[in-house]
């Protein structure tokens, strides 16, 4: 039986106005067994849950400020995140992180709300989904220096969080790896110059890799130039499995296992 996840998606954008609803059904007919939504500031938050609650059981929401959007981020702003971040359908604090890459908010601003949203993570116990660009440099330390301080008992120590869409070096992963960390795996995988993905992959255990979209960005090689939607998942899965020599069940099954050991989902 097939069945997958999205582990990253953001239905809640505009560009999903006009058909969210049959983007959703198609997603289903494709064997997803769920959809994580990830909020990337308050308003998307907001939007996020009111999704998670729309679709319960299918659709799950994360609450965070991503670094590009924390410029604007104050102590009103953190307090509502913590609200919006005890509800039922919040699997994950996400999502944050340092993106050196654009300019839209300094590496103090950054760094300031990563701080305050990973602190947070830690007394909700929930899962991280971090964003990074250009910043493993800065970013790696923060985290493994986060998750050496985690108490003995979290329920964090074994499972983290996720690197969405990660880029950097080996030696960032391994980094990783050693905290727990589990890495995204979506549409560029299947590009034909991502030879550093395919190694990626490659080398990762199994039960440390997830399925993402990023939608409605950075869609498989068989839709490029489309909007990017959850039910292209299964594009991602095949390519994992011809590159780990598995079938397409195989790595359905064990990447959608690992999703709901990471976000609790039963």
């Amino acid at each position: 039986m097939l069945e997958f996840c999205d582990t990253h998606a953001h239905l809640d954008f505009d560009t999903f106005d006009e058909d969210r609803g049959a983007v959703i059904e198609r997603a289903r007919t494709n064997s997803l067994q769920f959809i994580i939504n990830i909020a990337i500031d308050l308003e998307s938050s907001h939007k996020s849950l009111a999704l998670a609650r729309q679709y319960p059981g299918f659709i799950f929401s994360t609450i965070g400020i991503h670094p590009n959007y924390t410029q604007d981020a104050d102590e009103t702003t953190f307090t509502e995140i913590e609200h919006l971040a005890l509800h039922k359908d919040v699997v994950a604090i996400g999502e944050i992180g340092l993106d050196y890459y654009r300019d839209y908010a300094t590496p103090l601003q950054q760094t300031s709300a990563l701080e305050v949203q990973l602190d947070l993570a830690q007394r909700l116990e929930l899962p991280i989904v971090i964003h990074e660009r250009d910043s493993a440099q800065d970013l790696v330390p923060i985290l493994t220096n986060w998750h050496q301080n985690l108490p003995a008992n979290s329920r964090l120590k074994l499972n983290p969080g996720v690197m969405h869409a990660f880029s950097a070096d080996q030696k960032y992963v391994e980094k990783l790896l050693d905290c727990g960390f589990c890495f995204g795996i979506g549409g560029p995988l299947t590009y034909k110059n991502a030879s550093d993905k395919r190694d990626l992959v490659s080398s990762l255990p199994l039960e440390r890799m997830l399925l993402e979209t990023d939608c409605p960005f950075m869609p498989p090689q068989a839709h490029r130039g489309q909007r990017n939607e959850p039910s292209f998942i299964p594009l991602i899965a095949q390519k994992i499995a011809e590159i780990r020599g598995l079938t397409v069940e195989e790595i359905g099954a064990q990447l959608t296992n690992n999703a709901r050991r990471l976000f609790h989902i039963n």
